[in-house]
């Protein structure tokens, strides 16, 4: 049987795209097979025409956009440059030209992506981004349909894997934060300027677009409380390690008092917890719902052949709606209008890490002040002193964040107290 031919157009020709291009050709009988037509890349973009890209044939290239928008052959765009502009620009475009677009740009999708939804179901073309979050494992087609009537409650994800690799070398090796970072460099899991992983910007983006599918509210960057690593040190992890936690970097998004609460920061998360096994540079999110409890999925977060994976598991999925003419029906546009929860008036458990005076009644001047402010202390450690100063580890119970803000205030002007040395919330009630 003849087989229809989708020509396609690819945005970007760099790791990710050179992926895609040649996981399409290795793939392309199993195409055939699972949507009954035939992809064809007719154009590739590319920002320079004389650089060399192996594998790719030169005559596919072009840096010219309105040859993609113009061409009438080309149903299918498929972006993987990255960045807010111009991918916007030519997203919208494609989609008021009618084109269907599957993207892996967390970047735009994480501020516009509600406005490119609508503006896509407007036009009755698919809009599909597996790969914008967590490379190769699917959760954002789960959050959209296999979950969509779960209640979800809960979303927490290790969605950085140079994160989740610096944070695996401090607690298996004893590595400092820097020397596990010249290593994550030294592998290429991060960048020559890491801010955006090692800040957490990275997985804000991310944790946006999974809230926004989860509570079908419009989450987007700006809303996402962030912290990174760059504050973690040698003796958090060794004090974590003694109270029964690791440290991890999670994006947590969760349904509270009719408000979304949404952040990104270090945690202590209990090692009996299934994300505290997830080491190195893997990713996982896990998922809690009133209808189907408990959920994880785990895999590579990033790389070139497992987002190129979740680039093609788009494609096929668009290419079926084109031959079935079903495309526009892919969901994820936000039709609630859920307020987003103020960092301050979240619930955490926090680990408190001070050095105090060594003299009597220190402890107790610490525990009054916390005790004032409706902190209560559920774990402490007090190590030897080191000539008159001691070291003071706590772990509180369940306090609102600003009551805890407030506590601490009061705390680091005290005068036993000789430096706050570390602060991180702590997994549970």
């Amino acid at each position: 049987m003849k087989k229809h031919v989708i020509k396609a157009a690819l945005l970007g020709a760099g790791t990710v795209g050179s992926g895609v291009y040649a996981l399409a050709g290795m793939l392309s009988d199993e195409i055939g097979k699972k949507t009954g037509g035939r992809l064809e890349i007719k154009r590739i973009m590319v920002r320079d025409l004389k650089k060399k890209r192996d594998g790719i044939p030169p005559e596919l290239l072009t840096d010219n956009w309105e040859e993609i928008l113009n061409d009438d052959e080309i149903r299918l765009v498929i972006e993987v440059m990255g960045g807010v502009e111009p991918a916007k620009t030519y997203i919208t475009q494609a989609v008021l030209s009618g084109k269907q677009v599957v993207s892996a740009n967390k970047d735009l999708l994480a501020v516009h992506g509600q406005e490119l939804l609508s503006l896509a179901e407007e036009r009755e073309v698919d809009l599909q981004f597996e790969a914008a979050v967590a490379g190769a494992i699917p959760i954002i087609r789960p959050l959209k349909q296999s979950l969509s009537a779960s209640l979800l409650t809960e979303i927490m994800g290790i969605v950085n894997g140079t994160t989740n690799y610096i944070l695996t070398k401090m607690s298996e090796e004893g590595m400092s934060y820097e020397e596990a970072l010249g290593e994550a460099t030294k592998l290429g899991y991060a960048e020559a300027d890491p801010t955006a992983d090692v800040e957490g910007h990275d997985a804000a983006r991310k944790i946006a677009i999974m809230a926004s599918l989860a509570y079908n509210s419009t989450v987007v960057f700006s809303d996402v409380y962030t912290e990174g690593i760059t504050k973690i040190t040698a003796e958090d992890v060794r004090y974590a390690k003694e109270f029964g936690y690791v440290i991890k970097l999670v994006g947590i998004a969760a349904l509270e008092d009719g408000q979304i609460g949404v952040r990104v920061h270090p945690m202590l998360i209990p090692e009996q917890h299934p994300l505290a096994t997830v080491r190195d540079s893997f990713n996982a999110v896990f998922v809690h719902g009133e209808a189907n409890d408990d959920a994880m999925f785990m895999g590579r977060g990033a790389g070139k052949m497992p987002t190129a994976s979740a680039v093609m598991g788009d494609v096929i999925i668009v290419m079926r709606n084109i031959l079935h003419d079903n495309c526009g029906f892919g969901g994820g546009v936000a039709y609630k209008h859920i307020p987003v929860k103020p960092m301050e008036e979240t619930r955490s458990r926090f680990f408190l890490r001070l050095k105090v005076a060594d003299r009597p009644g220190a402890l107790a001047n610490i525990a009054g002040v916390l005790g004032n402010n409706d902190v209560s202390i559920a774990q402490v450690v007090q190590k030897p002193s080191r000539g008159r100063v001691a070291e003071l580890v706590i772990i509180t119970g369940a306090v609102l964040e600003r009551h805890f803000n407030d506590a601490l205030m009061i705390v680091k002007g005290m005068s036993v107290v000789e430096e706050v040395s570390g602060i991180i919330r702590v997994y549970g009630e």
